[in-house]
């Protein structure tokens, strides 16, 4: 299932979070945790419960506060409920927090009784510990298909300049890729762009979250879901070579070869399996 695009929208704001529940997000965040005062966080679950009833055309995650924090509990076991798909952590720093989080949601789905392993589990690396143990936090995932990377909190713990051009993120970003396939995770989620204004911009910051294996952004503006899906689905053009790819290799195959010659370019195993996933990001229709 491609996770794109992931759009935030505060739990306690019933008109935004119906509105970006309508969008072709694949999936939408309603937060509890930075778009939420802290006057605000206890009122803001049972909004968070409602609208998990309210029609949506994709995927339904809650974004709780930190493990770290007096709230994240509580949230846990208000927002646990049927109509759910996932729970986002923020600020993950280490395996334990993983396994603690995971423990939970085992329980409170049995409370709530949804089937084991029903919740995903989306953990954002946001600080240099995060990023520090990125590997072990990938490794004892569970529930979790996937990381994402955020870059807001993590540039002010590491005390980077975010620049326009996110050149102080490649290495960073290439880590959350890394460890996500070493893990066997699906690709990671990119961080937001926070620049509403700048469209062109966030169609580099997309561009160069895509080069690097990432899958999917997160979206803070209605405005920025179209591009995310665009930016991380293949087109039309690369899909037809994708497709001419898979049978030239398929025919090649059939009468003992293990390598041909294709427009001019070498195709072998690793350019054929490159073509099927090429394929796969385009689901049953590629």
């Amino acid at each position: 299932m491609p996770m794109r695009s992931l759009l935030f929208a505060p739990a306690n704001h019933a008109r935004r979070a119906e509105k970006a529940l309508s969008l072709p997000a694949d999936a939408v965040i309603l937060d509890l945790e930075d778009a939420v005062a802290v006057s605000e966080k206890e009122a803001a679950r049972a909004d968070a419960v409602a609208a998990c009833a309210l029609p949506r055309r994709g995927r339904l995650f809650i974004r709780v506060n930190a493990l770290s924090t007096p709230w994240a509990l509580a949230d846990l076991l208000a927002v646990v409920r049927p109509g759910l798909d996932g729970i986002v952590l923020p600020k993950v720093e280490g395996a334990e927090e993983m396994a603690t989080a995971e423990w939970l949601l085992a329980a409170l789905e049995r409370d709530a009784g949804l089937p084991a392993g029903r919740l995903e589990l989306l953990p954002i690396i946001e600080t240099a510990r995060g990023m520090q143990a990125l590997d072990a936090i990938a490794r004892a995932a569970r529930r979790a298909r996937r990381v994402a990377f955020g870059a807001a909190d993590f540039n002010m713990d590491m005390g980077l300049s975010w620049t326009r051009e996110e050149a102080e993120l490649a290495p960073w970003r290439a880590q959350c890729v890394l460890a996500s396939r070493a893990a066997g995770l699906e690709a990671p989620v990119d961080t937001v762009w926070t620049a509403l204004k700048d469209a062109e911009g966030f169609a580099a910051s997309l561009e160069r979250a895509r080069v690097l294996g990432f899958g999917g952004k997160l979206c803070i503006h209605p405005d920025q879901v179209e591009p995310a899906n665009r930016a991380f689905s293949p087109s039309d053009a690369q899909l037809e070579h994708a497709r001419r790819v898979v049978a030239a290799f398929a025919e090649a195959e059939a009468r003992g070869l293990a390598s041909i010659s294709l427009d001019g370019a070498f195709v072998d195993y690793p350019v054929a399996e490159a073509a099927r996933r090429v394929l796969a990001q385009a689901g049953p229709t590629g």
